[in-house]
């Protein structure tokens, strides 16, 4: 018998924690699409568990201790919806895309965050084959003190900016995502 719903989910938030190739291929569909990677490098709009490994490796570069503990869940037989809360710390430079380039970079804070987020998964052929979310990021930006923002955030990041740390951190962010993308493709965990 094949993993419920609920595990599939559970497994798919696991893989973004951890970076598991294998548990990938295991609950993510070849022809996966993540709705919500447009603000993410591009490998983690790949299809299939390539783009949901670099999706994981772009958190966990900003989120150390990154986890997704759910509060509930509600199935049917071809979607699973998910609350959930997600909770890591900010050690690592938050680089946020848009059309495909750099458009934010949130320097590394060191604070705590946890906020609720739903996600919608779409499931065929025993698999993940779909993901939205609707996230409450003005709370997760309030949390890592850039909104609303103050006068020594706005200062930080344009230094970061003017002194090419931002450039440099959306590279190493960059190479994270398509290094774990590769790895899950060299496994055959995408057709991609």
């Amino acid at each position: 018998m094949g993993m419920t719903a609920t595990d599939l989910a559970s497994g798919l938030f696991e893989v973004l924690e951890t970076g598991d190739p294998a548990l990938a291929a295991e609950v993510v569909h070849p022809e996966f699409r993540n709705r919500e990677a447009a603000v993410s490098p591009a490998a983690c709009r790949i299809e299939g568990p390539a783009g949901v490994l670099a999706s994981g490796a772009w958190m966990r570069s900003a989120f150390e201790a990154l986890r997704f503990p759910f509060v509930e869940t509600i199935h049917n037989d071809d979607q699973v919806w998910v609350r959930l809360r997600m909770q890591g710390r900010h050690t690592g430079a938050f680089v946020l895309f848009k059309d495909g380039a750099v458009d934010q970079v949130v320097p590394p804070t060191g604070r705590e965050i946890d906020f609720e987020q739903i996600h919608v998964l779409g499931l065929r052929d025993g698999r993940i084959v779909r993901h939205e979310a609707v996230r409450d990021d003005i709370a997760m930006l309030g949390q890592l003190g850039v909104f609303p923002p103050t006068p020594a955030a706005g200062m930080r990041m344009l230094a970061w900016r003017a002194t090419g740390r931002s450039a440099r951190a959306a590279a190493e962010v960059t190479a994270k995502a398509d290094g774990a993308a590769r790895s899950g493709t060299a496994a055959g965990t995408s057709t991609a």
